[in-house]
């Protein structure tokens, strides 16, 4: 396989980032308008990347940042191209971009039953702070999780 590369994330990008929007995430799933609303902020409040490889998007992620807190808004990886350092280059990606801001801490949610995405955010250094009780669409619960960054 050749090798990923991450770019922004343009309008023009918004078909396949739908497309994998709603395979990787099929009960609650943002909408294209959603996700416009995203880019339209971008730089100002948002960083989003696409990871490409041979020309293809295969996966994204998206930040918000202001002030001295980033929330992690998303991340997906087409299914055939998981568990492969996809999910922790653009995690990697947003982590940097918070510290380019200069935001002091990272927050997220991650579904309570997405074993590898907790242990994924767990290895980079993120602890659980709390629970959203039935955050997500399909009631599943959301794990809130925190990481400072280093001043």
């Amino acid at each position: 396989m050749s090798e990923v590369v991450l770019r922004p994330m343009t309008f023009a990008d918004l078909p396949p980032v739908m497309g994998i929007e709603r395979a990787t995430f099929p009960a609650d799933a943002w909408t294209e308008t959603m996700m416009r609303g995203e880019l339209a902020d971008q730089p100002r409040t948002r960083h989003y990347v696409v990871a490409e490889r041979d020309g293809e998007i295969i996966a994204y992620g998206g930040l918000a940042a202001a002030g001295d807190q980033a929330d992690v808004q998303t991340i997906a990886v087409l299914a055939d191209h998981r568990r492969s350092g996809i999910g922790r280059l653009i995690l990697s990606e947003l982590l940097a971009e918070a510290a380019r801001r200069g935001t002091d801490s990272v927050f997220l949610e991650v579904r309570a039953d997405n074993d590898s995405a907790k242990a994924m955010y767990t290895a980079f250094g993120f602890e659980p702070i709390g629970t959203r009780l039935g955050y997500y669409d399909d009631g599943a619960d959301a794990i809130v999780m925190t990481r400072k960054l280093d001043g």
